[in-house]
């Protein structure tokens, strides 16, 4: 298995004037872990993840697997995507036997039976009756229409699986039962992935890495365990804030409703400096001696800091207050 690196990856459309939806993105997927991608809606994660597979253009930088640009890997890389929608990522004309087959890539099982055979093998892997690949798409609930377009991506060889929001679009009565499937299938092949979600609950229960994605950058990442508790960006906290509680459903779909009491700015117009910071319930709006944040990009220093936080004042305690009270 292979590393799957996003070195400073930028995507934007409309050329000068147009919207970067991705800023100068650097995130690790190490070997055989899982990376949780969390933000909340039009922070740029379904782009990223769609940059990886080459279907957004990128801008600048680089996707690498293994320390090879994706863009130079064969026409059927090491590299799949299971998409949100389970209605539209399947041809509604081929059976879904069809559909798996057609994603082996050539020459590696040469015949028809032995096909037929991974198909069914593919099948019993995500936890379907083999008996059903002959199956139309509108035959299956929407549940089993993304148990196999699981299978279907697992039907490339991937070395490393990109899942963007899988169960968004799913009955929480089987949201479930698709995660529990994705970390299975996940430990038993040893695969990389990134995970993609709104839910910090989702992302809590099947990731060893989170990064947090706020207007096309990252501002925190780091060990889930880590991330979790101690977050140590504001964005972060704020996004803690808004999960479901204990008291609530794991699979809630709390965390996408209100960060903060401001609206998110434009993505056509980021602000200056910490594009945070009209929102921050730690900087400028509250603390006129923070001015820093409207002048200077917290990203530059971030390495330095505790999780890569985007944040000046990460480390202080004013800031980590309010993180206790959220948690």
């Amino acid at each position: 298995m292979s590393d799957l690196v996003f070195d400073a990856v930028s995507v934007r459309y409309g050329g000068r004037r147009g919207l970067t939806a991705v800023d100068g993105v650097k995130l690790t997927v190490p070997s055989g872990q899982v990376v949780g991608l969390v933000g909340e809606s039009g922070s740029g994660k379904s782009t990223l993840a769609r940059a990886a597979v080459g279907l957004s253009p990128v801008s600048a930088g680089r996707v690498l697997l293994g320390g090879v640009d994706v863009r130079e890997l064969p026409r059927r890389p090491p590299l799949q995507m299971v998409f949100q929608d389970p209605y539209s990522s399947l041809d509604p004309r081929m059976s879904i036997g069809e559909s798996i087959t057609e994603a082996i890539p050539r020459g590696v099982l040469p015949g028809r039976a032995a096909r037929r055979d991974e198909v069914a093998r593919l099948l019993e892997l995500v936890n379907l009756d083999p008996e059903r690949a002959d199956h139309l798409p509108g035959r299956l609930s929407g549940g089993q229409r993304q148990r196999v377009a699981l299978a279907r991506a697992l039907a490339g060889r991937p070395e490393v699986l990109i899942a963007d929001e899988i169960t968004s679009a799913l009955d929480v009565s089987v949201q479930g039962a698709v995660l529990n499937l994705v970390r299975s299938v996940q430990r038993r092949l040893g695969l990389s992935m990134l995970f993609i979600s709104h839910n910090l609950a989702v992302i809590r229960y099947l990731s060893d890495i989170v990064a947090v994605m706020y207007l096309g950058r990252i501002v925190e990442v780091g060990p889930a365990e880590q991330v979790l508790t101690d977050p140590r960006h504001p964005y972060t906290r704020d996004l803690l804030a808004a999960a479901p509680s204990a008291t609530t459903s794991l699979l809630g779909t709390g965390s996408d409703d209100v960060i903060a009491d401001a609206e998110p700015a434009d993505p056509h117009h980021p602000p200056g400096g910490c594009r945070y910071h009209p929102r921050c319930p730690v900087g400028p709006l509250v603390r006129a001696d923070r001015d820093l944040c409207l002048r200077v990009d917290p990203a530059e220093g971030a390495a330095q800091r505790r999780h890569s936080a985007a944040c000046h004042f990460s480390d202080n305690e004013l800031t980590t207050s309010r993180g206790a009270s959220a948690s």
